[in-house]
Order: structure tokens, then C-alpha cells, then sequence
């Protein structure tokens, strides 16, 4: 009896035992599940897989490598060393099956209590379903080194998933600022994670040539390096002299790139050399003068250079010569379908004067240099063609014609794509408007210097490679769409993990994702996990989507300035204080738009699970006289540039360095001039007109402002004045022109500013202003 009830007793201990077993598994819901990009299909399923150390993972024979990275994460990060079989047990496993019906790039993934299968038709689709179950497993698993009490579940799912493009890209220059080989190893690691499939290098630029040529050393020994001017803004650096030393560069042997293309082949990423022509290669011509119209000597540029004359004459033979021979080594380094050539900005100034390109012109019928530069892309579509390679190329090579085989990248906007594949050729879209990393992704004062524009993430995910004004025809030639990430102003690992992560998740999502499964609340919830996931693998991704933005509106009848926070992200946390004092999870939680009637500092946070996320928004309301005032302009802003219109010198709402930013009126060659209408005999003792200088993108401060006042508002006397001279700026930088005058009363104010007209580079000026404040 006594043996009975002990028996009993230890059956029931077992059972509870194996219950807790089980209910010690993770109990996930379906917004647990935060895969980006998105999957085509999804089905949530109750239940979890756990991993263990006696976890198998099966692949057939031959096909085990494809488990490294799922097994390497394991590794590092559970100190488990899972065995790779090629026959599946009972149970506790992780099998790779074969499935010739799905899409290339395909896969379907189940997960079931005991185990998890992925189908696939090759080492892509493979590759993809170990991602996914990557995203699925808890973020410690990006850990590199062993964590503790971890459960490594992953939910009950069942998932079929395949990409709408075939091309999903990111492009990196390693010409203005070298990478080393490591750095580009980890960004294929990132594009993995992302199942994006192409690594543009751009290997070849005025500032550096960077991969070894055994049959032209001077390419890397004198191209592969400039004269150290880092301490300079990159559009103020003076042309070296000759002979000067250049300690600032680097290259890749021969052998950095063949270790390069293994590993991304390894990972599904096919990488994409580029090596410029004609144009942005005075690296080479550094290297060799001989390539040019006129041979004279060069040093590399170690900053912008522009216009770009230097290029390489296309009415000798022996460029083509050069070029076909570097060519060859370069195919034989990268297995890729594709050579990107460049093929842009190319200032054709020498070929009209050279007697080499003249004597080619002639000879070869051709009306003009465009036409030459479509010769020259066209020669080298013929010899790329006949090794079995595609050329690519930006837009610029539809000039004077594009060449038959030719596939076009358009980053020009969608004007290129759009014109190429009604030709019938295949298009590659990156338009900077959507795509160039190089661009700002928030408020230009809380952010590392950058070329200029603004891509917030949430204008990446609105990219769509297929633009509007395509025929069904014309889509079947879109390949699919890149990131570009351009390091002028990118000189660290750091900065350009900064500039790429999280941005390059919304281009990937856009790229993977059908375009109906796209949503950017829902994106928006997943990303945040992804954020997660940067901090556990190191990675300097940017929370610029946290920071706090305003709307602002001014009601004219009372003058009651109303001002709206947000974020990109929707439903946002975000707290505020009006006094200055310092923002805490206590502080005011923004509901309804705040109201003000006098000169206020706002600080704001978003705050994501109690705790502050992004930068610290702070700024003054400066409440002035004029506020809401009517304003009659005699000289009114340009189209482009409107501001607030009517209101918006007088709506108290400063402009940001980002001249896109919806706060400034911009004047192109004119002067600003306007009256406000106090409404009433008012006392004035000072008037600032606040401008923007941006030379780089043809802004000016004015060089002269003044003001004017009346009563009647058809008599004025000019009551201030301020000159400037023109001084060369190569910053983003405001200003408020400040008019102090004797105090006095008056119901009009005239306000002119004087445009700069034409700034000594040629062209023309914009002036923008974004208020006119009265005190």
C-alpha cells in the first residue's frame, strides 16, 4: 500500500513536472511577431518551439554550410554547438527541404511545437526562412557572447514569403571615405538580415581609386590616396600641389575582394562593382595623365570638385584600351550578371576643344559630344556584352542615345526610369528623392553634418520602385530599387551606420514587401523590435524617427498661436514643459495642441516604455507684435517656396536648416518686399529678418536689408538699413538681420531685402526668409 501511494505520487509529480515543461514555454500573441520586411503571408498558430542544445539542424548532404549563420548565432550567444545532420530525429528540429514549385527567391516556413521546416528552391529562399526564424527568437540571440536564463522560443507559425523584386540593393561609397574590409563585411551581414540581395561597391571616384589592378599599380598606389585635408569642409579644400604627400586612402587587393564576394555569395548577396567612366576618375588620370584630353598632371581631389572637366578622352584608343583591360580583372574578381560603369556628370568642356574626341566626332558621324558620350558607353557595352555581362549605368547614359544592351539605375528622380524602359530596357530605381542616405533624416541641428535635402524614414517606406505613368509593360522592366549611401560627408564606420540603419529596413520592406501588405503604422511597431536588435549587435543605427516636430498655426482674429507635437511615429508619448524646466516621465503628456500668447520655450521628448527616446526637442516661440498681422506682399515669394504664404512672415515659426522644411519663402534672383499692417499705431524699437545661407544648394543671405515705416501706408521713411557683403560660405547657416531703431510709433512696416542676383560661381540666387519679427 505504502509502495502504491509512493508510486502514485511520483506519476503525478512527472505529470506536473511535464506540464510545467510545457507551460514553461513562452506564451507569444500575433503582435509578438515583428518581421521586417513583412511576409506575404502569415498564419499565427498557438503554441512555441524551443531550441535546446540537442536541437538538430538537418540539411541534405552537401547543403549544410546554408546553417552557419542560424548555427554560428546559437554559438556565440548560447554557447551551444547545435550538430548539423542530414537526417531529421522525431523530433527537436530544424529541417531545410527542397521545393522546386516555389519562386527562387521563395520559402515557406512552419513551426510546430516539435519542429520547424523550412521549403525552399535554393540557397536564397534558404537563407531568407533562417532570417525570418533569426527575427522570431528573442533579440539576445544577436548577442556575442553567452546570455543566461534565455528561453529560445519562437512562436507557432505558418509563413509564405517571396519577394516583388528581384533587385534589392544598397549601394556604398567607398571612394570619397574608405571602408575597410571588415566594415563591409558587417553591412553584408545587414543586408542579409534585411533579404536584400545586392551590394553596389563604388569602387572608383575623383577622390579614390580602390581596387587593385596588377596590370596598372599606379591606379592604387597613387589613385588609392590624396592629401589629408579632413580637418577642412569638403567643398573648401584647396587643390594640392604636385608632389605634395598623400597619407589619406586605401584599397582592396585582389584577394579583400575575392574574400568579400565569397562571404556575400555565402549570404545571398551578389556584389556589384562600379568602375566610373568617363567622368569622377581623376584618381585614375592621377595615376596615368596619359588618359586625358591634354595629359597634364593631377593630383587625386581630397574634396568636392565641381564642375568635373577632368575625364578621360574618348578619342584615343588607348583609353579604351585601359579601360577594357581593367575590366577584365575586374570580371574576373566579381561573377556578377551586372558592371555598373557610372556614366555620370561628365562636363564634356576638353572633348569639344580636344583634337583626339573632334577627329572622333568626325569620324564616326556623330553631331556633338552627348553623342560622344553615348559612343563611348555604347564601345563598352559591346565588350562588356561580349565577356556575357550586362552594363548598368546611372541615367546620364541615355544621352545621345542608349545603348542596345544597356540596363538603366535612375537616380535623377523617376524621369530616367520612366524614359528607359519605354525603350524596353531594364531599370534600376534610386531616386535621391527616396533613396540617398547621404540626405538629412531630421531636424539638420540634431544631426551629424550630411550633404543636405531630407529622407526621413518615413519617406523611405513610401518609396515604390514602380512610379506613376508606367504601362503594365513598362513595369515588367522594373528590376526592383537600391539604397545609395554617398560618404562625402560619412568619414567613420560610425557616422555611416548612422546615415544607413534604420532607413535601409524601410527601403528593404518597400523592395520585399507587396505593395498591398505595406502599412506604416503596422511598420512602424515592428521597426521599433528591429531597434532592438541594432542595440544588441552594436550597431549605430539612428533614432531620428523619435524626434519631436511641430505644426503651427496662428489664428488672425486673437492671434493665438496653436502648436502641434508629433513624431514619424504615430500615437507617440511624447512629453512637454513650457516653463524650461527639464522633461521627466512626470512631465505634461501631449494631448491636444498647446495654445500660446506669449513668447514661450518648448521642450519636448517622445518617451518610449517610460524612458526617453531620440533627441530633446527645445525651442522658442518668440510672440511678437505682428504676430497673425496682415501682410501685403509687393514682391511675392517664388512658386517652390511658399512658406505659410499669406501668414508666413508673421506666424512666429522659424525655419530649420532643411530649406524643405515647408517654413521658408524663397525669392530666385528677386528681392523680397512687403508691408505689415499693424492695424493700429503701434510702438517699434527693433525689426529682424530672418534668412538662410546654403550656398552649396545657390541660397544667399541678402546683402542689403531695410525698413521702412508709415502711417498712412502710402508715405514711408526708411527708419534702418543693414549692408553685407557677399563671403564665401560653405556651411548651412541662419541669421537674423537685426534693425534697431529709435523708438517710435507707426501702422506700416515696409521690409526689403536685396537679393545677391548672381554669386560669383554664376548662376542664380535664392534668398529665403522665414520671418519678419517686430518688437
Amino acid at each position: 500500500m505504502k509502495k502504491t501511494i509512493i508510486q502514485s505520487f511520483l506519476v503525478i509529480l512527472l505529470v506536473i513536472l511535464v506540464g510545467c515543461g510545457e507551460e514553461s514555454k513562452t506564451i507569444f500573441i500575433e503582435n509578438d511577431i515583428n518581421i521586417v520586411p513583412k511576409p506575404l503571408e502569415m498564419k499565427f498558430n498557438q503554441g512555441a518551439f524551443r531550441f535546446n542544445e540537442d536541437t538538430k539542424l538537418v540539411a541534405p548532404k552537401g547543403q549544410g554550410e546554408v546553417l552557419g549563420v542560424l548555427k554560428d548565432k546559437f554559438t556565440a550567444a548560447a554557447g551551444w554547438n547545435l550538430e548539423v545532420v542530414d537526417t531529421a530525429p522525431s523530433s527537436n528540429f530544424v529541417l531545410l527541404s527542397t521545393d522546386s514549385s516555389l519562386s527562387e527567391e521563395g520559402y515557406n516556413l512552419k513551426v510546430t511545437d516539435n519542429q520547424v521546416i523550412i521549403k525552399a528552391n535554393g540557397l536564397n529562399g534558404f537563407l531568407y526562412g533562417l532570417e525570418t526564424i533569426r527575427q522570431l527568437l528573442p533579440v539576445a540571440i544577436e548577442s556575442k557572447s553567452a546570455v543566461n536564463n534565455i528561453n529560445w522560443d519562437i512562436p507557432n507559425v505558418e509563413i509564405k514569403d517571396s519577394p516583388r523584386f528581384k533587385w534589392r540593393g544598397s549601394m556604398l561609397d567607398v571612394s570619397r571615405h574608405f571602408f575597410d574590409k571588415d566594415y563591409v563585411l558587417a553591412t553584408i551581414d545587414q543586408l542579409a538580415l534585411l533579404k536584400m540581395n545586392t551590394l553596389h561597391l563604388h569602387l572608383v571616384d575623383d577622390q579614390g581609386w580602390r581596387i587593385e589592378i596588377k596590370k596598372y599599380p599606379k591606379l592604387t598606389e597613387v589613385g588609392g590616396f590624396r592629401v589629408d585635408q579632413e580637418d577642412k569642409p569638403w567643398n573648401a579644400r584647396p587643390v594640392a600641389e604636385l608632389g605634395t604627400a598623400t597619407t589619406y586612402g586605401g584599397f582592396y587587393t585582389q584577394e579583400d575582394i575575392k574574400e568579400i564576394v565569397a562571404y556575400a555569395s555565402s549570404r545571398g548577396v551578389t556584389v556589384v562593382p562600379e568602375i566610373e567612366m568617363p567622368a569622377h576618375v581623376m584618381s585614375a588620370i592621377a595615376a596615368y595623365p596619359e588618359l586625358s584630353c591634354f595629359q597634364k598632371p593631377i593630383m587625386a581631389p581630397s574634396g568636392g570638385v565641381w564642375p568635373i572637366t577632368d575625364i578621360y578622352c574618348a578619342g584615343k584608343d588607348t583609353t579604351f584600351e585601359f579601360l577594357e583591360n581593367v575590366l577584365l580583372e575586374v570580371m574576373e574578381l566579381f561573377p556578377s550578371q551586372y558592371i555598373h560603369v557610372g556614366g555620370d556628370e561628365a562636363t564634356k568642356t576638353n572633348w569639344k576643344i580636344c583634337p583626339d574626341c573632334k577627329k572622333r566626332v568626325a569620324n564616326e558621324g556623330l553631331a556633338n559630344v552627348e553623342e560622344l558620350q553615348s559612343y563611348f558607353i555604347q564601345r563598352m557595352e559591346r565588350f562588356l556584352s561580349s565577356k556575357g555581362r550586362i552594363l548598368l549605368g546611372w541615367d546620364e547614359i541615355l544621352e545621345g542615345g542608349l545603348a542596345p544592351g544597356a540596363t538603366v539605375m535612375s537616380w535623377r528622380g523617376v524621369k530616367g526610369g520612366l524614359e528607359a524602359s519605354e525603350a524596353g530596357h531594364d531599370v534600376v530605381m534610386t531616386p535621391n528623392s527616396h533613396c540617398y542616405f547621404d540626405y538629412y533624416q531630421g531636424d539638420q541641428d540634431a544631426e551629424p553634418l550630411a550633404w543636405g535635402g531630407n529622407l526621413p524614414l518615413s519617406k523611405v517606406y513610401q518609396f515604390d520602385p514602380v512610379v506613376e505613368g508606367m504601362s503594365e509593360e513598362q513595369a515588367k522592366h522594373v528590376l526592383g530599387g537600391q539604397a545609395n549611401l554617398w560618404t562625402e560627408y560619412v568619414p567613420t564606420n560610425d557616422q555611416a551606420e548612422y546615415m544607413t540603419y534604420p532607413r535601409l529596413a524601410a527601403l528593404a520592406e518597400a523592395v520585399w514587401s507587396s505593395k498591398d501588405n505595406r502599412n506604416w503604422d503596422d511598420f512602424s511597431n515592428r521597426v521599433s523590435s528591429l531597434f532592438q536588435r541594432y542595440g544588441a549587435m552594436g550597431v549605430n543605427y539612428a533614432k531620428s524617427a523619435y524626434q519631436v516636430t511641430t505644426e503651427t498655426t496662428v489664428n488672425p482674429e486673437n492671434a493665438v498661436i496653436s502648436i502641434a507635437l508629433k513624431s514619424e511615429f504615430p500615437n507617440a508619448d511624447i512629453r512637454y514643459t513650457l516653463d524650461g524646466s527639464d522633461i521627466t516621465l512626470a512631465s505634461e503628456k501631449y494631448t491636444n495642441p498647446i495654445d500660446i500668447q506669449k513668447t514661450t520655450t518648448i521642450k519636448a521628448q517622445v518617451f518610449k516604455d517610460e524612458q526617453p527616446e531620440g533627441a530633446l526637442f527645445e525651442k522658442t516661440i518668440t510672440y511678437h507684435k505682428a504676430v497673425g498681422k496682415p501682410v501685403n506682399y509687393i514682391n511675392k515669394y517664388h512658386d517652390s517656396y511658399q512658406g505659410a504664404k499669406e501668414l508666413g512672415m508673421v506666424n512666429v515659426v522659424r525655419g530649420s536648416k532643411n530649406f524643405h522644411d515647408g517654413q521658408w519663402q524663397g525669392w530666385l534672383g528677386d528681392d523680397m518686399e512687403l508691408v505689415i499692417d499693424m492695424e493700429s499705431p503701434t510702438e517699434l524699437e527693433k525689426i529682424s529678418v530672418g534668412a538662410m545661407e546654403n550656398q552649396g544648394s545657390g541660397i544667399y543671405f541678402p546683402i542689403q536689408v531695410e525698413v521702412f515705416l508709415s502711417d498712412d501706408g502710402k508715405t514711408f521713411k526708411r527708419a534702418g538699413i543693414i549692408k553685407r557683403d557677399y563671403a564665401a560660405n560653405n556651411g548651412s547657416e541662419l541669421k537674423d538681420f537685426v534693425i534697431e531703431i529709435e523708438k517710435q510709433t507707426a501702422r506700416y512696416i515696409k521690409v526689403k531685402a536685396t537679393n545677391l542676383g548672381s554669386p560669383p560661381t554664376g548662376g542664380g540666387s535664392w534668398m529665403f526668409i522665414d520671418e519678419v519679427v517686430v518688437e
